[in-house]
Parts: structure tokens; sequence; C-alpha cells
């Protein structure tokens, strides 16, 4: 292979990673602006040409996923990037955050509602962003964005290398915003082959960054991805992928790779950040929800599984349900024909049909979900006892594993599927919690709180799926903290992260249980309707389009439309 081509990129990185990280505030504010007016030049053919390689049709309501998981959540996270730096003196965006104590003793800082956009576009989301113990109120401003605190001038500059995901769309430019904007580097991003076809437009859209030689973009396989990893001018890497992929950097393949884990002894010793995904788990607590909320929450559940096809790191895998709740079955029930009802796509993940089949294979109680003319969902009941591939192996696939448990306390049971999620299930990106509010009212605020704070997740979504923490670009994205190379489970360190919390524990996200209008009639005064990000959302095309313009030059006139396709949906 030659290697000519990203050498030179390399080489040109590293003559300019020093001049890049003493960049000043002013500079770095240029170019994000720069970015999202040429992220706007592309958008339109960039959300084509990514819905045509997933097999979408141009008129599917579908196409708002390429626009949500794409240049939206490009635009959004640069807008997020300008509030913090235009406020970086005297870290000055700090004053804006509100904190609380929780019941742990912790601080939690609520980044989301922001802003009145943030109102009028999420209503009724909220984000808090747990710190780890230790860090206090009067500490805090000492925890974050410590990168900025070193005058430009004394800076050491760095060039990294991010291996880019090939599911969503935004993933790979936004991890590249980490290490540009948090940590000063250079980035040479190498594009998975699955999505490499995003390289024409990434490169227009960040241009600014490519003009000062603080970015460049190549493709290539595996081969290139290993030389890479591997290259002398290479300080840092940061993966998206798989936890094959990351033992493969850092310990080598095969039966080599094995025995160099065992032993602790690492092929490559540059310092490594990851999101490699989880079984992740969705857990349905026992309440008194009526029929309109089994239908609602099944779309919700559906949407976790299936949104980009059943691609995604954060993706439910084991949903965990009461097995003495009188709706169990009810709720299984529409669940199955939302799925039956979906627009049908292609699995278009390569591997997809072998992994399906690998999953129904270990276990005789497999069902087949319909999804029309697309690959049927496998579904399979696991019981104590079962085989342990179920709750270890991620299988980025449409695929879902039930299990029940026992307990008719709902605190109880959500203990017990607390410590199921903990011990049992791989992995610790994300995991949600769909709770009626009376239930949580029964519990009692703080102790429902305590119960949260159990759940080892680097993202909880509560009657919210953790997926939209991925998107809002102000909270931490990545595992809980703890792993390490040689158990690396989901993953280490958190990217996007507009604040710069350096010591970050979790994001906790909370929405309304139902959409407007019940929600307004059953004493939930949120605004909210059906969520954009769910699959059975009619509208989400259009509002992907205009919700995009609107974060690029935000104006009030844009308003009547936008909420007119978001009641639409």
């Amino acid at each position: 292979m030659d290697h000519a081509q990203p050498d030179l990129a390399l080489t040109q990185l590293s003559a300019a990673k020093q001049r890049w990280a003493e960049t000043d505030l002013n500079q770095r504010i240029a170019v994000l602006e720069q970015i999202k007016t040429h992220l706007m030049e592309v958008a339109d053919d960039w959300v084509a040409r990514a819905a045509e390689a997933k097999g979408i049709a141009p008129t599917s309501p579908l196409v708002g996923e390429e626009w949500f998981s794409g240049p939206y959540a490009l635009m959004t996270g640069c807008n997020a990037l300008l509030e913090t730096l235009r406020q970086m003196p005297g870290k000055a965006f700090l004053d804006a955050i509100p904190l609380r104590t929780l019941t742990t003793g912790q601080i939690a800082a609520r980044v989301m509602p922001a802003s009145i956009w943030d109102k009028l576009l999420l209503p009724g989301v909220k984000a808090e962003v747990w710190m780890q113990p230790g860090v206090t109120r009067d500490t805090l401003a000492d925890s974050v964005a410590t990168a900025y605190d070193i005058p430009p001038q004394q800076r050491i500059g760095k060039l990294a290398l991010v291996l880019g995901a090939g599911n969503i769309a935004s993933i790979a430019p936004l991890d590249c915003f980490h290490r540009l904007f948090s940590r000063h580097q250079v980035v040479m991003l190498k594009l998975n082959p699955v999505n490499e076809y995003l390289a024409e437009f990434l490169e227009t859209a960040l241009k600014p960054l490519i003009d000062l030689d603080a970015l460049r973009i190549v493709k290539g396989d595996a081969a290139l991805g290993q030389y890479l990893c591997n290259h002398d001018l290479v300080e840092e890497i940061h993966i998206t992928g798989s936890q094959a992929s990351h033992d493969a950097i850092v310990w080598g393949s095969g039966e080599t790779g094995r025995k160099n884990k065992q032993a602790g002894t690492p092929i490559n010793t540059r310092p490594i950040t990851s999101e490699l995904g989880a079984v992740g788990p969705t857990v349905v607590v026992p309440g008194p929800w009526s029929a309109a909320d089994l239908r609602f929450q099944a779309e919700h559940i559906a949407s976790q599984k299936l949104h980009n096809s059943g691609f995604n790191c954060i993706a439910c895998q084991m949903l965990i349900l009461p097995g003495e709740w009188g709706q169990t079955d009810a709720l299984l029930s529409e669940l199955a024909a939302v799925i039956a009802d979906l627009e049908p796509r292609p699995a278009y993940y390569p591997g997809a049909a072998q992994r399906m089949e690998q999953f129904a294979d270990h276990s005789t109680r497999a069902q087949q979900w319909p999804r029309g003319t697309a690959p049927a969902c496998v579904m399979v009941p696991y019981r104590e006892g079962d085989d342990d591939w179920f709750t270890q192996t991620e299988v980025f696939a449409p695929a879902l594993s039930t299990h029940r448990i026992s307990g008719t306390d709902a605190a109880d049971y959500l203990r017990t599927a607390i410590r199921f999620a903990n011990e049992r299930l791989h992995g610790t990106l994300g995991a949600n919690i769909i709770i009626h509010p009376k239930t949580i009212k029964q519990i009692g605020a703080k102790r429902f709180e305590s119960l949260i704070a159990d759940l080892h997740y680097g993202c909880i979504g509560i009657n919210a799926w953790s997926g939209l923490g991925f998107s809002l670009s102000q909270t931490p994205w990545g595992a809980f903290p703890g792993h390490s190379l040689t158990d690396v489970q989901s993953g280490i360190g958190f990217v996007h992260n507009s604040y710069m919390f350096d010591r970050a524990q979790r994001t906790v996200l909370r929405a309304p249980f139902r959409p407007f209008p019940r929600s307004v009639l059953a004493g939930e005064f949120t605004l909210m309707p059906r969520p954009p990000w769910f699959v059975t959302h009619k509208t989400q095309a259009p509002l992907g389009r205009r919700m995009t313009r609107l974060q690029y030059r935000p104006k009030l006139s844009q308003l009547p439309r936008l909420m007119r396709l978001a009641l639409r949906g």
C-alpha cells in the first residue's frame, strides 16, 4: 500500500501542531463561525447521500434521522463550543449554570435547558451533568476547561489520530472537535470504510481547519488504520468502534493479542480514549399506565432499538420488564405492532445478517418480529441460567433480548433491575428508565435519585432515550468512569462536553412521560409533542432540515412553521 498521502498529511499536521495550540480564542471562534457557513453549503447533499447509502427513500420521514444525526448535531456542536469559548475568560460560562447538591453529596450542573431556544425546541427536556465525588461548588471551576488555564504560548501541541465510526455521520467530526478545541490538538481523521462517502462533505464543512493544517481526512481500510496507529508522528488516539478493534490496537490481534493482554504488555503505548458500545438496558418500571401510555412507550422502545436501523452503540439491547406487572404482555404486544408498522429499511451495516443469525442461534426461544420487507427483528426472552452471550455481547443489529424481573414494589424492582444492569450486562455507555410520574412520586424523589446514583452508566435517560445525550453537545458523552485498557468495556474518557467538565461522572436526562397534549391533560405542563428522534415521527425530515437552519441563524420568524411541523409529527 502506498502511504505517501497519509505520510504527507501527518507531516503537515505535525508542523502545524504548535501553531494550532497557540491560537487564541478569537481565532477559534472565527473558525467555528466559518465552519457553520460551510456546513450549510453541503447539508442538503450530505443528508441525501447518507440516506441513499442507508437505503432510505428520498421522500421518507426517516431522512430526518440523517439530518438530526448529521448536520444538525454538528451545527449544535459548533454553537455549544462558541458559547463556551466566548465566555472562556474567567470561565464566565459557569455563572449561568445552575448547581444543586445530590442525595449522594455530589454536585450536579444543569446544562439543559440553557437558553430560550432549548426551551422552545425541546420543551420539558432537562439534562444534568453529575460530577465525580470530591468536586464541590467551591472547586468546580478548578476542574473545568483546565486546558485553557495554560496561556497559549505555554501550551504544547500534539497530533491525535481519530478513528471514525461507520454508523452516525456526526460522530467523527465531533470527536475531532473535542481534540481540537478541548485539548488543543491537531487531528488526523481516518474515516470508516462504511461511511467514507462523507469525506467530500466533511472536507468542505471543515475547510477552515484544513486550511490551517489543523485537520486532515483520509480514507482507507483496516490496514491503513493500523499503519496510522503505529506512526511515529501520532501521539494520541481516539476510537469509536468495537472492543475488538480497540484491543487489536492496544494489545495486537489473535493469540498474540490475548497473551499480551493477559500479561499487561500493550504493543501500542500511546494514550488512547474510546467509545465502544454496550449491551444497553432499558428498564420499564411498573405503574398505572393507560392504553395510550403503552402505545407511546412502545414507540419509544422501538426507537431506542431501531433508530438508524438498529446500528447504534447506544441502542437498547436488553429490555428489562416487571414480571408480575399486569401490563407487561400488553406492552410487548404494542411493541411488536409498532415494529411491524414501521417503514421497511435494509440492515445496511456489514455483517448484520450474520450477527442476527448468531443472536437467534444462541437461544431455542428466538422469535422473529416481522418488519415488512425489512429483515425481521430478532427477539429472545432471556432467563436466568441462559447463555451469558446475551448479556455480554453487543449485537449491533436489529435484535433485542427481554428479561423479566419479579417484584411488585416499584422501588425494590428498580433496585434489582439496576443491580442486574450493573453486574450482568457488558458496558456502561447508556441506560434508559421508563417510569410513570406517579410511580416516581410513590417512590419519593430523593429515594429515586439515590437509586439512579447506583446505576453506573455514562448517560441515563429517564423517560428519554440516552441517545439524546449524544446529540446534546453540552453533555459529556462516554462510558461511566473507571474502565482500564485491560477491561475497557464501553471505553475510556468523554467527548462532546462543550462546557469542558474535566471530572464529570455521568449525564442524567429527563423528558416528559407523555407527549403534548396528553401531558398537559395529565398535569405535566410541557408542550413536547412526539420527539423528533422517534422512528414513528411523520415529519422528522422537514423538521430536521428546518431545525438545522434555525441552529445556523436563529430567527423567531422561523418558529411558527417549525412548531407546526413538530406538532404534525
